[in-house]
C-alpha cells in the first residue's frame, strides 16, 4: 500500500481539532494549544478552516449528501470531517487553488488510515468544482427552513428565536453568527499611550469602541496584539463582556463579589476601575479555572482581588450583607457567542435552555443574601435566550419586591457588532 502523502501543517491541524470538537471538546481551547505549533500562516490558515467549517457546517453537509448521494450520516467521521474542509476551501477560500482543496482532502482521509475512501472524496469534491453553483436551500418553500439551512442553525434554534424576536431579526442574528467577529482589546497600562500608533505601524486598523469607553476595535497586527497581551498592557476581551464590568460601576473602597468569575475578564476590568482600594472578590467553582483569574490579576498587579473555589448553587459562605456590589455573569446557553463558539448552535437543546434557567434563578437567589442594603446586582448572561434573560428577572422581580430594576441592556452582533448579553441591574432598597 502506498504510503499517505503528507498533508499541509494547517490542514492536519484543522482535521485533529474538528475531529475533538466532535468528540465534545471546545474549538477555542484547542486552537490556542495548536497555536504555539503552527506557523503565522498556517495559524491563520487552521483558524480559518475551523472556525469556517464549524459555522458552516449544516449547509456544508447538505452539499456534502448532494454531491455524494448519501446521508452524512453513513460516512466515517474522517470522511466526513475530509469533506467539509474540502468543500469549505471551494465555496469560501477563493485564494486556495481547487486541486490543492481536493488533494489535501483525500490526503487527509489517507492519513487518516481510511484510504479505501479516497477515490470517493475525491469524486465528490470533483463533482463540487462541476456544480459550484448548487445551493442546497433553493428546493425549500419554508422560510424557516430555508433560513436554517442557508445559515447553518437547527431548525429548533430559528424556530425559537422567529417566535421570540420575530422572522426579520432572527434572519439578521443566524447570518451574523457566521460572520467573522472583530477582535476588542481594553488598555490596562494607563501609561502606555502609544499603543494605538504602535498597531497602526504594526499594519493594524484601530478603531475607537463606540459600545464602551476605553476600548478598541481592531483588525491585523495579530502578532503584536497577542505580545502586547502577554505585557498585561491591554486586554483582549469583547465589548459587550467589558459594558457588563462597566454596568456594575465599582467604585474606590467598595466590597464587590464576582460570582461566577472565571476566567476573569470582567474581575479585573472592576479591579482596575476600583483600584487602589477596595475588596473584588472572584468566586467560581472551578479552582483550575481560578487559576486564570490568578495569573491574569497578578500581571494586571491587582492585588485587591481575592479569589474563592465556592459553588454559588449552595448557601454563600460569607457574613450576610457583606458586599456593595455583586455581579452575577450567570452560566448560560452561550446563544449570543455563536460567532466565536460556532459548536455550540450543534450541542446546545430546548431542555438545556430550562435548566440553565433554574440554575440561574438560584444563583440569584444566593447571590440576595450577601447585598448591602442600598447595594447593587447586576446579572447578566451571554444568551439570546428570553427564559434565561427576561424570564429570569421577572420571576425574581416578582419574589423579591425590595429590588428595583433599572432599564435593562441587549447587545446584539447585528447591532452593535459585539457578542449577544443581556445586561440587568438591580437595586437593593436602603430599607429592608
Amino acid at each position: 500500500m502506498a504510503k499517505p502523502k503528507p498533508v499541509s501543517p494547517a490542514r492536519r491541524a484543522a482535521f485533529e481539532i474538528l475531529r475533538e470538537v466532535e468528540a465534545g471538546a471546545f474549538s477555542s481551547i484547542l486552537l490556542a494549544a495548536y497555536e504555539p505549533q503552527l506557523k503565522p500562516a498556517d495559524r491563520a490558515l487552521c483558524h480559518e478552516l475551523v472556525l469556517g467549517v464549524l459555522r458552516w457546517q449544516l449547509w456544508l453537509d447538505k452539499l456534502s449528501e448532494h454531491y455524494a448521494k448519501r446521508t452524512v450520516e453513513s460516512l466515517d467521521l474522517p470522511v466526513r470531517l475530509a469533506l467539509r474542509i474540502g468543500l469549505y476551501q471551494l465555496r469560501f477560500l477563493t485564494r486556495v487553488p481547487a486541486s490543492a482543496a481536493v488533494n489535501e482532502s483525500v490526503n487527509l482521509v489517507r492519513s487518516a488510515r481510511v484510504s479505501s475512501a479516497a477515490a470517493f472524496v475525491n469524486a465528490v469534491l470533483r463533482r463540487a468544482i462541476r456544480e459550484a453553483e448548487y445551493d442546497p436551500s433553493t428546493t425549500l418553500a419554508d422560510p424557516l427552513e430555508k433560513l436554517a439551512v442557508q445559515t447553518s442553525h437547527p431548525l429548533w434554534l430559528i424556530e425559537r428565536w422567529a417566535s421570540q424576536f420575530g422572522f426579520e431579526e432572527t434572519e439578521a442574528f443566524a447570518r451574523a453568527n457566521n460572520r467573522v467577529p472583530p477582535v476588542a482589546f481594553r488598555l490596562v497600562d494607563a501609561d502606555f499611550t502609544d499603543f494605538e500608533n504602535q498597531l497602526i505601524a504594526a499594519g493594524g486598523t484601530v478603531e475607537r469602541s463606540k459600545v464602551v469607553e476605553n476600548a478598541w476595535r481592531i483588525e491585523g497586527a495579530t502578532p503584536l496584539l497577542r505580545e502586547l497581551a502577554e505585557q498585561g498592557r491591554i486586554y483582549i476581551q469583547d465589548e459587550a463582556s467589558q459594558l457588563v464590568a462597566q454596568t456594575v460601576n465599582v467604585q474606590p473602597g467598595e466590597r464587590v463579589l464576582d460570582l461566577c468569575a472565571a476566567p476573569g475578564s470582567k474581575a479585573t476590568l472592576m479591579g482596575e476601575r476600583s483600584a487602589p482600594s477596595g475588596l473584588i472578590v472572584a468566586a467560581d467553582r472551578s479552582a483550575k479555572r481560578l487559576e486564570t483569574v490568578v495569573r491574569t490579576s497578578a500581571l494586571h498587579k491587582l492585588t485587591l482581588i481575592k479569589s474563592v473555589v465556592l459553588d454559588a448553587a449552595q448557601p454563600l459562605p460569607f457574613v450576610n450583607r457583606t458586599f456593595d456590589r455583586i455581579l452575577l455573569d450567570a452560566p448560560c446557553s452561550g446563544t449570543g457567542t455563536l460567532r466565536r463558539n460556532p459548536e455550540i448552535r450543534y450541542r446546545i437543546s430546548e431542555h438545556d435552555i430550562h435548566t440553565l434557567a433554574a440554575q440561574q434563578k438560584l444563583f440569584l437567589a444566593n447571590a440576595t443574601a450577601v447585598l448591602k442594603p442600598g447595594g447593587q446586582l447586576v446579572y447578566s448572561t451571554c444568551s439570546v435566550e428570553r427564559n434565561e434573560n427576561e424570564n429570569v428577572i421577572d420571576a425574581f422581580l416578582a419574589t423579591n419586591l425590595n429590588f428595583q430594576l433599572t432599564n435593562p441592556i441587549r447587545t446584539w452582533p447585528q447591532h452593535e457588532g459585539t457578542d449577544g448579553f443581556f445586561i440587568a441591574s438591580l437595586r437593593l432598597a436602603t430599607q429592608q
